[in-house]
């Protein structure tokens, strides 16, 4: 029976479970009905953790379970017990959730899985299990609402039909739910007894059910199946979990105030890490890193991330942010803030050395300024910048490290994106598999089939979403990755001019995507994710409820 179990779970099993976990989120994100969106979201959180143990049980990390079973059913418990006092109390306080999500996006913990190290979002799964218990378990029992509460404020469409039809006085009456959401008395989860059918999901809701589906389908034949398995448990179950209930809290200007004071504290003191590390030539983490700075002139630094450049996409996006505050307000108090925190925040950025980042930031800032004025200039600077760019990049190309080839100035980035073409053009159609660029791009373009899962970590995708993509999951997920990121692009940008929240986020999901492009990690990073959740309720209210939201637009500006 043992030499069974081990055959079962070594081989079917696990896959099989991963198509299960990601149809439980495509039910999550699109079914209509609120207990079996409940039902999902708790099977795909009972799942995702049960895929992981089955996968490395036998793996040395889990030694000390095997050794001492006693103190390890302790400790899950005591986790247990941590995620279902949380879950109580964002159950009585659904507003919490996200600022808790907020404060939780940058803090990663090295854990050990399938024979390589993966920072991980531990915080970030804890408030996302919480989160799900205190919203899914009352919408099963048919509890949590009282006659009368609980309309989403992201109604989604037919409600302008609805609103129309209550005749004269709705647009007042709009206006003060959304005002009364933010207070303490209101905290409910919208529809938490199930009884009804919530506004059917939206394209963005239904490309990222689709590109999740397609990556646990294109799992079953990739030769690095435990990578497909980690990016499904580790990053799309909880990540979209998570979206579930960022889109189900009334997001009011007191919900978006707090969110942004907690991520402007964040980055404020993680810059001052940074400056710290600067001053005394010492990294907190990443030894591979402290071994790069001490062969360089430059010292890059890095706060509490492991990488420089997801620390300085982070401040970038946070500046970007705090520059839509700028922008839209017209106190004084409020313009003087937000200058100095730029301020601090720059000199953090600079200070990583990040290129994709400054471009990521240069790009936000320019969408911001397009959507609060016209867009021609913006994008007449934008073409200037590119020109001039290239002309100093001509006229003097060792200042800029092209003396050492376009792969040496860009880091091996360009031999990476080559090797990822030519993995694309091999299987232009299904690709290798979801997770399975490196061990491709060692065997195929490095000839080195052999290489060991340790040193294969030194690989790190191809550094170019699209081109990771197409290379493992061939054109089929080329096409729902572009259709995804050009559905999200037109939800948080259409309407979003003059509205200071919709425009921020707008403008930092597009830097974000930019990011990308010159670097990795798209629906990897929680960021994505909490951006789309957020700016989809924004939208989605501003079409159902246009003249309480024109009402609202002044206050949320200032807000921020």
């Amino acid at each position: 029976m043992r030499v069974i179990a081990d055959a079962a779970i070594s081989g079917p099993l696990p896959r099989a479970g991963v198509v299960v976990a990601a149809a439980l989120v495509a039910l999550a994100l699109v079914h209509p009905a609120a207990r079996a969106r409940a039902g999902a979201m708790l099977g795909a959180l009972a799942l995702a953790p049960v895929l992981l143990l089955a996968e490395i049980w036998t793996s040395p990390q889990l030694g000390f379970v095997h050794r001492h079973p006693l103190e390890a059913a302790v400790a899950g418990l005591l986790a247990l017990l941590a995620i279902a006092a949380l879950a109580f109390g964002l159950a009585r306080h659904p507003s919490w959730l996200a600022p808790l999500v907020v404060f939780a996006l940058p803090f990663r913990v090295p854990i050990a899985a399938g024979g390589t190290t993966s920072n991980l979002l531990v915080p970030l799964y804890l408030v996302v299990g919480a989160g799900v218990l205190a919203d899914a378990l009352p919408t099963l029992l048919g509890r949590g609402r009282r006659p009368g509460e609980g309309r989403d404020a992201a109604a989604g469409p037919g409600a302008e039909g609805r609103d129309a039809a209550a005749g004269p006085g709705a647009e007042g009456r709009d206006v003060a739910a959304l005002r009364g959401a933010d207070r303490p008395g209101a905290e409910t989860w919208p529809e938490a007894n199930g009884s009804g059918a919530e506004a059917g999901p939206g394209w963005v809701e239904r490309l990222l059910a689709l590109y999740v589906g397609l990556y646990a389908v294109q799992s079953l034949y990739s030769p690095d199946f435990t990578k497909a398995l980690q990016q499904m448990v580790f990053f799309y179950v909880p990540f979209a979990l998570m979206l579930c209930l960022l889109r189900r809290l009334r997001w009011g200007r007191a919900l978006v105030r707090r969110c942004l004071a907690v991520v402007v504290g964040l980055a404020v003191i993680f810059s001052v890490i940074g400056f710290v590390e600067y001053a005394t030539r010492t990294l907190l983490l990443n030894p591979k890193l402290i071994a790069v700075n001490n062969v360089h002139v430059y010292f890059a630094i890095n706060s509490v991330f492991f990488d420089p450049d997801i620390f300085g996409r982070f401040l970038a996006l946070v500046m970007v942010l705090v520059a839509a505050v700028l922008l839209h307000t017209r106190e004084r108090r409020l313009q003087l803030g937000a200058a100095g925190v730029l301020a601090v925040l720059w000199a953090g950025l600079v200070l990583t050395l990040s290129r994709s980042s400054l471009g990521a930031l240069l790009l936000g800032l320019g969408i911001l300024g397009a959507l609060r004025w016209r867009a021609r200039p913006f994008l007449l600077a934008g073409v200037l910048l590119v020109v001039v760019g290239i002309a100093a990049v001509a006229i003097s190309p060792t200042t800029f490290g092209l003396n050492q080839g376009l792969n040496g100035a860009s880091a091996g980035r360009a031999d990476l994106i080559r090797g990822g073409a030519r993995l694309f053009a091999q299987r232009p159609g299904w690709g290798y598999g979801s997770g399975a660029f490196e061990t491709e791009y060692l065997c195929r373009i490095q000839h080195q089939c052999d290489t060991t899962p340790a040193a294969a970590q030194t690989l790190s995708a191809s550094h170019t979403i699209p081109i990771t993509i197409a290379a493992e999951q061939g054109l089929v997920g080329e096409l729902a990755y572009l259709a995804l990121v050009l559905s999200a692009a037109v939800v948080l940008l259409r309407g979003a001019r003059g509205d200071a929240a919709r425009a921020a986020i707008a403008a930092a999901f597009i830097a974000l995507v930019f990011h990308t492009l010159l670097y990795a990690d798209f629906l990897e990073d929680p960021v994505t994710w909490t951006l789309l959740g957020a700016g989809i309720v924004l939208a989605r209210r501003a079409r159902a409820r246009p003249h309480a939201v024109h009402s609202e637009a002044g206050e949320l500006a200032v807000a921020a």
